[in-house]
């Protein structure tokens, strides 16, 4: 199970944070004007488990056939109609609803000591609270740079898919208040398919930058369990262009300590050995 961002129809309303954090208790953020656009949140957080991005460009919208035709892909514009020349607007915003990826090969679970991170039955990755010891090998080893301390008692937080809401048949809380169904929750096959779909589409109304990023299971982290419809390159909306596993060497590098180690021991005993004679 995961979820599939569309982008294109994301208002930037923040119904997905007010919800994750009534659901979960998660405390406020301070709520600080930030100098982002109006973004307010600045960023994925052990305090924000959903965070709606603002990109503001100064770009047109798309190539269009015409004002009154055309793909709604949610976005502001500063055109009105008849203005220009097919083109919508000469800026735009780019919202879209961030969150904790749930990769296939999550690096968070491969460092986690006390195994306070695991793989529920549904394919997600949750942190057990009462168990994690607040470490914090797991925040370096996410690539996405997702999981955060609390600073009051150093153990980790992080989006959970709304675990306790699964159990019981429910869509998590974030997807369920988004008024525009740009967060949409299911099976990640058929929404992989939704998704080309909606990529089809946005193509032939002339939305050639349209690109889906984290549905595909021979990526670096072998697919993710949230994966998102952009506009752009995905360094514009914060995320990495190629993110791979960050355990991915370790296997490797335990080989190579324990040939070192063999080396070592076995020159300690010739110099201990040598010595006797």
């Amino acid at each position: 199970m995961g979820f599939f961002t569309d982008t294109t129809v994301c208002i930037g309303c923040k119904a997905c944070e007010v919800a994750c954090k009534e659901w979960n208790h998660v405390p406020d953020d301070g709520l600080n004007f930030t100098g982002m656009s109006y973004d307010n949140t600045g960023g994925l957080g052990a305090d924000t488990w959903r965070h709606v991005a603002f990109i503001e460009q100064r770009k047109p919208l798309a190539a269009q056939a015409g004002t009154a035709e055309v793909v709604d892909i949610g976005m502001p514009s500063t055109a009105k109609p008849g203005d220009g020349d097919g083109q919508r607007s000469e800026f735009r915003w780019l919202m879209s609803s961030d969150v904790c990826k749930h990769c296939t090969h999550a690096a968070c679970l491969d460092v986690c000591p006390t195994g306070a991170l695991f793989r529920t039955e549904f394919g997600t990755v949750v942190v057990q609270e009462d168990i994690c010891n607040g470490c914090g090998y797991c925040v370096p080893a996410c690539p996405y740079g997702v999981i955060d301390q609390r600073k009051d008692d150093g153990r980790v937080w992080k989006c959970t898919l709304c675990y306790d809401r699964l159990g019981d048949g429910l869509e998590p809380a974030c997807a369920k208040a988004c008024p525009t169904d740009s967060i949409q929750f299911g099976e990640l096959a058929g929404l992989r398919d939704h998704a080309e779909q909606r990529v089809e589409q946005l193509h032939a109304a002339g939305i050639t930058d349209a690109r889906l990023y984290g549905d595909d299971p021979d990526d670096g982290v072998g697919g993710t369990g949230a994966f998102f419809l952009l506009l752009d390159r995905p360094e514009v909306y914060g995320l990495p262009p190629d993110p791979v596993v960050t355990t991915r060497d370790l296997p490797q590098m335990w080989r190579n300590v324990g040939v070192a180690a063999a080396g070592m021991l076995a020159g300690m005993a010739a110099l201990f050995l040598g010595g006797r004679r």
